[in-house]
């Protein structure tokens, strides 16, 4: 399938067939890759009629992925992931993902627009559509959520659709990020928890400018980091991980080591330690 083509049927329309088979399997399946512990399922919007929801969790490893579409579904909503375009080029599996609704993410700015169109369009037609708001698994040297892109509060501002906050914690154990090797002997435990819609009322009315959506999204975040911080029993940092502050600050450490170690191997070369110029009489 070509990306044209892709763009024009991965709309979000979906196959209830497709979808029931995928019910059938993944359920058993993902219950023996893990165990579960949930809360905060209460919080899901009902499905049907005006039930258009988003879905904004933290990610940890691809396990996550698993089991936070059994957590919807067990909350009684299929969840539309926005997953990486890259999927729905492998053969079998692009052609499935469409058939369940599932929407392609581009690297392009134009086709970034196209998919939160189609999210958009998912969420009026009454969809749940999940955001992973980071865009990929956390950088954060202790795994707390990072600063995220401003997808989410778009969507939700140019909606209206309520924002559910979930965290989870222990799918890193399941799967860790860059493994491909599950470790399911013994089944580790994720935790899961939703908290409330996100109280986005300030913004109503407001322009979807940069300032508006990056206001949004960090109150979006720092609802599902209090409740990360709520499953790890800790208080989540100040302030999120930026992974490019964070590699500016690590080069200026280095340079400064740098200059550090010059002015070190500098110093017996411009004094003897007898207060005389070296090769002075």
């Amino acid at each position: 399938m070509t990306g044209a083509e892709q763009r024009k049927r991965a709309d979000g329309s979906y196959s209830t067939t497709w979808r029931t088979i995928s019910k059938i399997i993944l359920r058993p399946l993902i219950r023996a890759l893990m165990k579960h512990d949930w809360q905060g399922q209460e919080h899901f919007i009902p499905e049907g009629p005006g039930g258009g929801m988003i879905v904004a969790a933290n990610h940890l490893s691809y396990a996550d992925v698993l089991a936070l579409a059994l957590f919807c579904d067990q909350a009684g909503r299929y969840p539309t992931y926005l997953a990486k375009s890259s999927l729905f080029k492998i053969k079998i599996l692009g052609p499935i993902l469409v058939k369940l609704g599932q929407l392609p993410v581009y690297r392009g700015q134009a086709d970034a627009a196209l998919v939160l169109r189609d999210a958009e369009k998912g969420v009026k037609d009454g969809a749940c559509v999940v955001f992973y708001p980071e865009s990929t698994v956390t950088r954060d040297p202790d795994k707390w959520p990072m600063v995220a892109k401003t997808g989410v509060a778009r969507l939700a501002l140019a909606t209206g659709a309520p924002v559910i906050p979930v965290a989870h914690w222990g799918a890193q154990d399941v799967l860790p990020y860059g493994s491909f090797k599950p470790h399911v002997v013994p089944r580790h435990t994720v935790r899961m928890i939703a908290g409330p819609p996100v109280d986005l009322s300030e913004f109503a009315g407001s322009p979807l400018d940069a300032p508006t959506l990056r206001a949004a999204t960090d109150k979006i975040m720092a609802d599902v980091a209090a409740l990360v911080g709520k499953l790890r029993g800790e208080d989540p940092p100040a302030e999120p991980y930026h992974p490019a502050i964070a590699r500016r600050r690590e080069r200026a450490e280095l340079r400064k080591l740098a200059e550090v170690q010059e002015q070190e191997n500098a110093g017996p070369a411009a004094d003897s330690g007898n207060g005389q110029p070296v090769g002075g009489p």
